[in-house]
């Protein structure tokens, strides 16, 4: 489903010859409107990939604008140039979303963003479960717990697991990371397909980063270890 946050429509006056202000004017006024209305519709707490596209170079001079001008509003989008990926497309219409997204060179772009974020944030739990390991668990039952206490700062999925065909698996996941987002938690989706999500399925596929110490957890570990012995 594609949603509209923002239609931007301004007359741009064509260049004369022998002066091009009347026509520059209307294209910085143009990148003024656009720059603001990615400010104020882009939430990059969520987002892990903007697309950028328009005939011609209309979206490398926009972007060159709103990345490199000094203005304080466009902070937001200068902080997260990393997550702007360039393509061209036919028109400036929704419809062009469709011809973008069929482009293999394009949803190979965004695999691999998403995958950047889902690398880091792994990297991110290796580093606590090393530096505080109260921080930092894996496994359902200690992740579950973690959640009922609304500790979970990150919770890392695999899609194998939240769209699970065992109906009764699915539901515990999905409900997990409902919970998780109920409280403000970022929870990501990892693919399995990718060598990240490999990563997480070795470690059963679910692990969570904590905004607090729970070293209660640990014994939760060692209690099902010795109940299996």
């Amino acid at each position: 489903m594609t949603i509209t946050k923002a239609k931007i429509e301004l007359p741009i006056p064509r260049k004369r010859r022998g002066s091009c202000t009347n026509h520059d004017k209307a294209m910085l006024r143009y990148f003024d409107t656009v720059g603001n209305a990615m400010v104020r519709h882009l939430d990059f707490s969520i987002v892990k990939c903007v697309l950028v596209a328009s005939p011609g170079f209309v979206k490398d001079k926009l972007m060159e604008y709103v990345l490199s001008t000094e203005r304080s509003e466009f902070k937001p989008l200068q902080e997260n140039k990393s997550l702007f990926v360039f393509c061209h497309s036919s028109s400036g219409h929704k419809h062009a979303v469709s011809e973008i997204l069929s482009d293999p060179n394009i949803t190979s772009r965004l695999c691999d963003t998403k995958a950047a974020g889902e690398v880091k944030a792994l990297g991110d739990f290796y580093t606590m479960l090393k530096n505080e390991p109260a921080r930092a668990f894996y496994g359902p039952a200690q992740c579950i717990a973690a959640s009922e206490q609304e500790a979970i700062d990150t919770l890392m999925v695999t899609d194998s697991l939240f769209r699970s065909v065992d109906l009764a698996e699915r539901k515990k996941y999905v409900k997990l990371v409902e919970d998780v987002k109920g409280y403000g938690g970022i929870v990501r989706i990892f693919s399995s397909l990718h060598v990240s999500g490999e990563k997480l399925s070795l470690l059963s596929g679910v692990a969570a980063l904590l905004r607090f110490p729970m070293p209660e957890l640990e014994d939760m570990v060692v209690d099902s270890d010795s109940d299996s012995d």
